[in-house]
């Protein structure tokens, strides 16, 4: 005995000293540990106690070695030492002898939980259990009396304390009242008596047992009456734990419906589903043992023989959490980043929380919570290893589960196949370390350096070691914050390569990275440690502070925030989304608040505001939600149908209006109605979730018009249309079988027979639907059955080219009516055409205009001829490339050719074509290309803006951009400036500027004065609109002394005076040549010449006028004249501004061909006088002259400009204050004939003009000895004068003449003088004007041009406007003998009198100048 005594101890000491010296010399030969088996048995759970007696909570672990139990209550340890109530037992679990609970000292209830303990190992934690204590009972509320009609259900209720329910008992006259589907309970304690019987009247009272003493309520005294038809109960939302059972309850009094069914989600509940689902009393639903997927709506439907009703809840169920996947054990490097995963299920959704050896983990930068429940360390430490538990928790309760970490040494592999919750990365990193052998390992790599630093990343390079001791070199990059301790690794991606980049760091943080290569036999030396700075972050707005948002009506939200404290806000984006959609929309705001307008009713939006600086975007805001208010309903409801069910009641259905329209929740539906056409309605209310009404009380055999209008909390929605229906005169028959139908008809197709019918012809027995039956020989092979409304049926998948008997028979309760039949023959499978159509080949595209393009092609599958003969037609489509993303436009035609129209100028348009025919097409064809013709811009220039020259107050700087619309290049544009907004067009003064062009500056404007400008675009086709007027003001100047003012008055009044002596001598001397030249003599026959070349040049344009038309005789008025270019095509619109100095207008009138040679020479020119002196139009245009020059690219030329005189003493001479639409170019040929040269001419309208002519000297233009000389008839001529020979009887109309806009402006220069020294007639030579579409002229007249431009106080354009020329007055007798006396100048004197004019001219332009 003393011996085995003596060998046990032996052996147990030898048995220790071995497990130690394993132990130890595991670590000392660098062996792997197992995994140590520590779990729980035995966890507590929820307990209810009962004050004064014991409670137990059960707890056991299960490990290789004792673990050391010990008990936290609200997570603090518990002291048992002293405590003679509780106590831990040997296995583990807490022992409350006595449970002490009062109001205010609740010592034993709270949550408790169990802490195992090892040591040397670690230490785990259970799930958390609470405990309970049962009050003192008491009733809240107690059964009450009442009476009961037989066939009733009646409840009784008894409330509790909710603790105290499961110890609730029921007693009727003191005696147990047994349970059955009848009588029972619900989960509330109440007692629920359905189909009540005599049996059932007596006392009843609830009884609380088995917690502590027997306490009872008072007795509720039950009679039983006779039973009447109603509703008692509905079913009520629930959250039930999984596995539990359940009771839906809905009790509807039996006399009222005959039959109650359950649907859940729609779908009817199988009660006989393994015994789970079962109805009880009078129709509630129990349910046992609850899975998940008895989650839902469920509805009580009871039917009758008039409707039905239906009752809604929703079930909701809550699981306990459970593991999918646990954490598993791990073995792991320092420096490797680890991942425990952990994957629960449950519901409501649990949290995770994970605890390392009892201790929380909080989240940091190296413990991080990943997928929101995986456990990822980085940079694993010694300190890291330990016992890891996964806690998982929601309403339904709580579970764990753990794994352990053991940290190996680097030269100590880890087991093969590594664990699964190794991450890729980290189970590269360790693929050096798991490679060892004998051999001499790589010195320290050299020049490790930062190659490229950014703010979140750094790429390290380095160099070969000294030493590498072999080829397959691979490097591992260790590194960690400044003095921190625990380091990250990353390895080269192959053997050799010497650099990696560093990914996810922080910015402006300090690193220290340091290199080790490996080769076959291990890890070899470390380099020296860098420390490198990540660079600072761009400092980007942060996320806007205090976003609000407040809904200000059904269609608006009201969106505020404050400005981020970082950076210089440029702007802010504001991002919005409706709840369910998948993209969001943005605006940009400048202001901390904005209005979101135009939003959907009763609709719930998100939205988040983004800041951005010079850097960009900011950090976005949290999303936040509102709803916009609710509102009546904007649609009526849908899909209303009425059904006369018999003689007093009508159905009405409906569908809910459309989803976007209902703009809020509906409530309920009013259905309104009225006897035919009265006036008075009636209307009925039902909720918002029924979708039928029974109208019953009705009048038999009286017409109804219905309609139904939908009901928020807002008001009541739109109604329906008005819809009639007519109750029967009697109740329907169902006592026999339906007649049969009236008629049936078919519609075979390949694969299906559509059939219709009629109803049978006798209405007024009952049908309640239709039976049809087919089949192939025979109708009885299938059978289908459709409701009594439906008229159609499709008989789907059947054979084709089949012989198919059909049949149909009306039905009711009573049963099938006679059948009627009918045959059909399915029709035979068809085979496509499997041959495709060529496409078409040769398109072209000519264009035709600025928005139309004709596309042609050819067929290759037509004849040669390309007659289309068949049933073909062509598809054309087309689109253009600018924007992008253009769709294409399409067209069909039955013709080789089609028109396209409707397109943008100036535009590259691609077009292909496509043939179909049947149900064959072709591919695409080829693409043709075509851009249309330019067009004038059909939009004004944008964006115009006025600044000030700084330094210069006079001078204004117009900054413009191009047309959006500019329908073709822009060759220039127009500057329209005024100081009045409202002054007409041709009031305002124009600049031109070249169209390469956006900006221009105005010179010499008036201090202190508001003008206004506005800029026209212009193109090869024309002009555009003119953009919106832009104001501005010019700023002040110095203010003037007195003396100056009076100085420059004094200089204008001598100018002024100069002028209008020299315009009364000019004039003088222009009487005397008149004069001289109007008593020239005439022979007859030299007047019927001219007669005979003005009926041959002009009397066919102006249909019965005979007139011998005489030119204007002062050659001085050349620019009042306009003559067309000949060398030149016209351009529209050319830009320049004539003077607004005034001008002296000729009034001419034809004289008649046909009067007597004497009264010719008595008629004479006349002018008119000006209406308006020079320093009235002084003060009127307070500008100076400017220079204004055409912007068409020509060379330059000598300028010459002159300005017209005008005569003060002569009444005839007259000028207007409009001006030219454009300065135009202009020609003055002088005739060099024996007479004057008749030009055609139109009747000048009785208004003033100013009308601008530019003469040149003509070349020598000796007509033919012996032939009139005449110029050729100009057929569009624009603008003809008469002569100066007025009529005595000016009976005649006046047509007008208009003035086209042309090229630039033509100067005139010295007249040639005359060949001959007499002329045939007292005209000077005559200034025809040439048309703008005129081509040619007669071959010797070849005038010389000058280009000009003209100076003025105000330049001016205007649009062309008609010139009236009143007749002369009569001159007498002696008059006319006196011009016949003084008419026998000599040549040379003449031209002495001409040069001596020009002299003057040049004088009198050389002082209006200066």
């Amino acid at each position: 005995s003393l011996w085995m005594t003596h060998k046990t101890n032996l052996f147990s000491s030898i048995s220790a000293w071995l497990q130690k010296f394993l132990l130890t010399g595991a670590v000392a030969l660098k062996s792997v540990r197992n995994f140590s088996p520590f779990r729980f048995s035995t966890e507590p759970s929820d307990t209810l106690a009962v004050r004064g007696a014991p409670t137990l909570l059960n707890c056991s672990a299960h490990s290789e070695s004792p673990a050391k139990i010990e008990w936290k209550k609200d997570g603090s340890f518990l002291s048992l030492a002293s405590d003679d109530r509780r106590q831990v037992l040997a296995e583990g679990s807490l022992l409350i002898s006595s449970v002490v609970h009062s109001k205010h000292n609740k010592p034993d209830e709270g949550v408790y939980q169990c802490v195992a303990t090892i040591d040397n190992l670690g230490t785990i934690i259970s799930r958390t259990a609470r405990v309970n204590v049962a009050g003192i009972p008491r009733y809240l509320s107690q059964p009450e009396a009442a009476s009961v009609r037989l066939g009733d259900s009646h409840m009784l209720n008894c409330e509790v304390n909710p603790d105290l329910v499961s110890f609730i008992r029921w007693e009727q006259n003191k005696e147990l009242v047994e349970l059955d589907q009848r009588v029972f309970t619900l989960p509330s304690g109440a007692l629920v008596i359905s189909n009540a019987t005599e049996a059932d009247a007596g006392l009843y009272r609830c009884v609380i047992d088995n917690a502590g003493p027997t306490k009872t309520s008072e007795e509720a005294e039950i009679q039983i009456l006779p039973g009447i038809p109603r509703y008692l109960s509905q079913p009520e939302a629930a959250s039930v734990q999984v596995g539990d059972s359940h009771m839906l309850n809905c009790e509807v009094n039996p006399d009222l419906v005959s039959f109650i069914r359950w649907e859940q989600n729609k779908e009817p509940v199988e009660l006989d589903q393994r015994g789970r689902f079962e109805v009880l009393g009078g129709g509630s639903l129990r349910i046992f043992n609850l899975t998940e997927e008895d989650a839902g709506v469920y509805s009580c439907v009871a039917d009758n023989t008039n409707g039905s009703i239906e009752a809604q809840t929703e079930l909701t169920l809550k699981a306990s959490p459970q593991f999918l996947k646990k954490p598993a054990n791990i073995y792991a490097h320092e420096a490797t980043d680890i991942i425990f995963e952990c994957e629960v299920t449950g519901s409501p959704a649990p949290t995770i929380k994970w605890v390392k050896n009892g201790d929380a983990v909080i989240p940091s930068d190296y413990f991080k919570i990943i997928k929101e429940q995986n456990l990822q360390v980085l940079g694993l430490v010694k300190s890291d290893e330990g016992f890891y538990q996964c806690l998982a928790e929601n309403d339904a309760g709580n579970v764990q589960a753990g794994a352990q970490l053991i940290i190996l040494d680097q030269d100590v592999a880890i087991p093969s196949p590594p664990p699964t919750s190794l991450t890729h990365a980290t189970t590269d990193r360790l693929m050096p370390g798991s490679r060892g052998g004998a051999g001499p390992t790589p010195s320290a790599p050299r020049d490790v350096v930062a190659s490229l630093v950014s703010t979140r990343f750094i790429k390290l390079t380095w160099r070969l070691p000294a030493e590498p001791h072999g080829d397959d070199v691979t490097y591992s990059v260790y590194y960690s914050l400044e003095d921190n301790n625990r380091e990250r690794i990353v390895n080269t991606s192959r053997p050799g390569e010497m650099q990696v980049t560093i990914q996810n760091l922080m910015p402006d943080t300090k690193y220290s990275f340091r290199v080790v290569a490996h080769n076959r036999n291990g890890p070899g030396e470390s380099s020296v440690p860098l420390t490198v700075a990540t660079q600072p972050e761009v400092q980007v707005p942060g996320p806007a502070p205090n976003l609000q948002a407040v809904v200000t009506s059904p269609s608006t939200v009201s969106l505020s925030w404050d400005m981020p404290l970082t950076g210089e806000i440029q702007n802010y984006k504001i991002y919005y989304m409706e709840k369910g959609m998948d993209s969001e929309q943005d605006l940009d705001v400048n202001t901390l608040s904005y209005t979101m307008t135009g939003l959907k009713k009763f609709t719930e939006y998100s939205f988040r505001v983004v800041a951005y600086n010079k850097h960009g975007p900011g950090v976005s805001t949290e999303d936040i939600s509102v709803r916009t208010y609710s509102d009546v309903p904007s649609a009526p409801p849908q899909n209303m149908t009425v059904e006369v069910l018999n003689s007093k009641s009508i159905m009405v259905r409906w569908q809910p209006p459309p989803a976007d329209a209902q703009n809020g929740e509906i409530t309920g539906y009013k259905i309104r109605y009225r006897k035919g056409t009265r006036k008075s309605e009636a209307a009925e209310i039902t909720s918002g979730s029924q979708l039928y009404q029974l109208i019953d009380g009705l009048q038999r055999g009286t017409e109804y018009m219905l309609r139904v209008s939908a009901i928020t909390v807002n008001g009541t929605g739109p109604a329906t249309d008005w819809t009639t229906a007519e109750t029967f005169e009697s109740d329907l028959d169902e006592t026999t079988v339906p007649d049969v139908p009236s008629s049936l008809h078919v519609r075979p197709l390949v694969n299906s027979i559509v059939v219709s019918w009629t109803p049978p012809e006798n209405q007024d027995i009952v049908v309640r639907g239709y039976t049809i039956g087919y089949g192939i020989g025979s109708p009885h092979a299938q059978t289908i059955k459709v409701d009594y409304k439906q008229r159609y049926y499709t008989i789907e998948n059947l054979n084709p080219s089949s012989h198919y008997v059909i049949t149909l028979k009306a039905f009711n309760n009573v049963g099938e009516g006679i059948p009627v039949y009918e045959s059909a023959i399915t029709r035979p499978q068809s085979v496509p055409d499997p041959l495709p159509m060529l496409p078409p080949v040769g398109v072209q595209a000519s264009v035709l205009s600025h928005d139309t393009i004709k596309v042609t092609w050819a067929d290759n599958s037509l004849p040669k001829n390309q007659k289309i003969t068949d049933a073909r037609y062509y598809t054309v489509r087309w689109k253009t490339n600018i924007p992008a993303n253009t769709k294409f436009k399409v067209a069909n035609t039955t013709t080789l050719t089609h028109t396209v129209t409707g397109l943008k100028p100036n535009t590259l348009y691609e077009f292909s074509v496509m043939v179909t025919k049947g149900r064959r097409t072709s591919t695409w064809s080829m693409t043709a290309h075509g851009t249309t013709f330019e067009t004038i811009p059909s939009s004004a220039p944008k964006d115009v803006t006025v600044v000030s020259k700084e330094g210069q107050p006079r001078t204004i700087i117009v900054n413009w951009q191009p047309p959006s619309e500019a329908n073709g290049k822009i060759t220039g544009y127009i500057i329209y400036y005024s100081t009045d907004v409202n002054a007409e067009v041709h009031d305002w003064v124009i600049e031109p500027v070249v169209g390469n062009r956006l900006t221009h500056q105005i010179q010499d404007l008036t201090l202190d004065t508001t003008y206004y400008f506005k800029i026209q675009a212009r193109n090869s086709k024309g002009m555009g609109p003119m953009s919106d007027a832009v104001q501005f003001r010019t700023p002040k100047g110095k203010p003037k002394t007195p003396n100056s003012n009076m100085s420059g008055t004094g200089d204008n009044h001598i100018l002024v005076i100069v002028i209008i002596v020299s315009v009364g001598a000019f004039t003088i001397i222009l009487v005397v040549v008149g004069a001289f030249l109007c008593t020239r003599r005439t022979t007859t026959q030299q007047k019927k010449k001219r007669a005979a070349c003005k009926s041959a040049n002009g009397s066919h344009k102006y249909k019965g006028n005979s007139k011998d038309l005489k030119p204007p005789d002062l050659w001085i008025h050349h620019e009042r004249l306009e003559l067309k270019p000949i060398d030149k095509s016209p351009e529209p619109n050319p830009v320049m501004t004539d003077t607004p100095i005034p001008r002296t207008s000729q009034d001419i009138t034809p004289v008649d061909g046909s009067m007597d040679p004497m009264l010719q020479r008595r008629n004479s020119y006349r002018g008119h006088e000006s209406e308006d002196s020079m320093s009235t139009l002084a003060g009127r245009r307070g500008m100076r002259p400017k220079m204004m020059m055409p912007f068409d690219a020509q060379p330059p030329q000598p300028v010459i400009s002159a300005h017209p005189i005008h005569s003060l003493d002569n009444h005839h001479h007259h000028y207007h204050l409009g001006s030219l639409a454009s300065p135009t170019r202009s020609y003055l040929h002088h005739q060099s004939s024996t007479r004057s040269i008749a030009t055609p001419i139109s009747h000048l309208d009785r208004a003033e003009s100013t009308e601008s002519v530019r003469n040149t000297p003509s070349a020598d233009m000796h007509p033919p000895s012996g032939q009139p000389s005449c110029t050729t008839d100009l057929s569009e001529t624009d603008i003809s004068y008469h002569s100066s020979a007025a009529e005595e009887e000016p009976a005649f109309s006046t047509p007008t003449a208009h003035v086209r806009p042309t090229h630039p402006l033509k100067s005139f220069a010295v007249p040639a003088i005359p060949a001959h020294p007499m002329y045939d007639s007292a005209a000077l030579p005559s200034t025809p004007l040439l048309s703008q579409t005129e081509q040619t002229l007669v071959e010797h007249h070849r005038p010389h041009s000058v280009k000009t431009a003209s100076i003025g106080t105000l330049g001016r354009t205007r649009t062309p406007m008609p010139v009236i020329v009143p007749s002369a007055p009569d001159v007498s007798e002696s008059s006319r003998l006196h011009e016949d006396a003084g008419s026998n100048y000599e040549t040379d004197e003449l031209t002495e009198e001409m040069a001596h004019l020009e002299g003057l001219m040049k004088d009198l332009n050389a002082i209006t100048t200066a």
